[in-house]
């Protein structure tokens, strides 16, 4: 085409090459996704956010979790839309209906209430979730012939009573928990679209060593999936089909930014928001950004011209590369007033309760602010938006490709 160009000069330019324009995401076609990270007692901040998102948008088509995530998911995806938030409630008040949990919090200094109830549920358990192992064999420590601290018996009683798992099996919306395979170290994902889930499922999913014994499903044992990744977005990007539009809540219960510890308690805080955070804002721009990548490459692909398109290789790498627009609206939790490195096993109702007042508070401010969605990019794409601080919402959009320069 360089060597002809000279015999082009007298014909009028050709318009600029540029993709059509895509409208973004419409909420009502798009397909929802709702993700959930790991983190125990904060996990009562993703049913805040749930309870929250429910009054507006009751519709979902994909719930992925973690850990707590699992069990929040379970809730969610295992029962009628109408009974969804009331089941949430129901466990929530169950694990923080302790003796030492019920205790009004103003009868002296919140930090060591705090403490207390924490002390409490390594001593006593949690209801409805785990009991401590009575067994002297315990007493060798490291070389107890035993694999965990806790029996978590009584949380499979709770989900057998308050999860459909008929409702949840039925691919109503799509259900997915990550764990980690214990021989293998790898990340298995249960998906109600491969398998019939079951309680020992979500079990796995949040069998956090060494407090909660690996379970045993189809001759494979599996801990929490939180040791490889306490965040399954990766798996939903992964799986969702590049054909359909998808808008993603991603709620996260740890920070990976923080401030400077001063104290040797702020320090194991700050060390286990690291750990645990996945360094969720990272990794989400660079899934993001991967995908803008293939996108980008897929634009330059379409103005090859028509000859080169429709070499098969060339349309199989296309069609690998190209999606329809993503937008993910990310949630972390930020509100951590008199917590300690004890906060996601600390299961007061005074907690549990303030979790959930700050998830409800987030999701209802997001809603409220349509103008910080309506900034999204017009090409297809990912889009992230974190907009849990209102004074700094925070989007990235997906790069555009420059248009040709008309021919002369």
């Amino acid at each position: 085409m360089v060597s002809n160009r000279s015999m082009r000069t007298s014909k009028k330019p050709r318009p600029s090459a540029s993709r059509p324009s895509i409208s973004r995401i419409d909420i009502t076609t798009a397909r929802k996704a709702l993700v959930l990270q790991g983190g125990g007692a904060l996990g009562a901040y993703q049913a805040g956010v749930y309870a929250g998102v429910f009054e507006k948008h009751k519709t979902l088509d994909w719930v992925a979790g973690v850990s707590i995530g699992a069990v929040n998911a379970a809730l969610i995806a295992g029962n009628a839309p109408e009974l969804r938030v009331a089941r949430l409630r129901e466990f929530w008040d169950l694990v923080s209906s302790g003796a030492a949990q019920r205790l009004p919090p103003g009868w002296g200094d919140r930090t060591l209430f705090n403490q207390w109830s924490a002390t409490s549920t390594a001593m006593f358990g949690v209801p409805g979730f785990f009991t401590p192992r009575r067994s002297p064999a315990l007493l060798l420590g490291g070389a107890a012939p035993v694999l965990s601290y806790y029996d978590t018996a009584p949380l499979q009683s709770t989900l057998e009573r308050l999860v459909d798992f008929d409702r949840l099996n039925d691919d109503e919306i799509r259900f997915s928990v990550g764990a980690v395979n214990v021989r293998s170290g790898n990340s298995v994902y249960f998906d109600n679209r491969k398998q019939r889930i079951g309680p020992e499922h979500i079990m796995a999913s949040g069998a956090l060593p060494p407090g909660f014994a690996p379970v045993h499903i189809d001759g494979e044992d599996y801990w929490d999936g939180g040791i490889v990744s306490n965040t399954p977005l990766q798996y939903v990007l992964d799986m969702h089909p590049r054909s359909e539009q998808l808008m993603v809540l991603q709620v996260d219960l740890f920070s990976a930014r923080g401030t400077m510890p001063r104290t040797l308690a702020e320090t194991l805080e700050r060390q286990k928001d690291i750990t645990y955070s996945s360094r969720t804002r990272m990794n989400t721009d660079a899934m993001a950004s991967n995908m803008n990548l293939q996108q980008a490459v897929a634009d330059l692909i379409a103005r090859l011209p028509a000859s080169l398109r429709k070499d098969p290789s060339v349309a199989a790498v296309c069609a690998q590369l190209t999606h329809e627009p993503i937008e993910i609206v990310h949630l972390i939790y930020r509100d951590k007033p008199y917590e300690l490195d004890s906060k996601d096993y600390e299961f007061s109702r005074a907690s549990v309760d303030e979790h959930w007042e700050a998830g409800m508070r987030d999701i209802c401010n997001t809603l409220a602010h349509p103008e910080w969605l309506k900034s999204a990019s017009q090409v297809n794409g990912v889009t992230t938006f974190d907009l849990t601080q209102p004074s700094a919402p925070r989007v990235r959009h997906p790069m555009r490709v420059p248009a040709i320069p008309a021919a002369r």
